[in-house]
């Protein structure tokens, strides 16, 4: 059986058929590597909100943590004066 290349050789009809389907072939491959790199940068996109989201959250619990630490000690620093200093 010949071989496609053969065929394209001796026909010029049947080389420019086979480079169509080609084409074509390629043209699919090529849509659905767009499709998936889209769908990829969508959720790079989404995921990268997300991490935001949290890191902002962190942020705010670790704020709220550190005036509460720093709120008890000043109202310790408070009582143990009221009570030992001005006693």
């Amino acid at each position: 059986m010949a071989s496609p290349t053969d065929i394209e050789k001796k026909s010029l009809e049947a080389h420019v058929e086979l480079c169509a389907q080609r084409y074509l072939f390629l043209e699919q491959k090529l849509d659905a590597v767009n499709a998936n790199v889209t769908e990829l940068k969508e959720m790079l996109d989404t995921l990268g909100t997300k991490v935001g989201t949290v890191t902002a959250q962190r942020d705010n619990q670790l704020i709220n943590w550190g005036i509460g630490i720093i709120a008890a000690l000043l109202t310790s620093m408070g009582w143990l004066i009221k009570n030992y200093v001005l006693n």
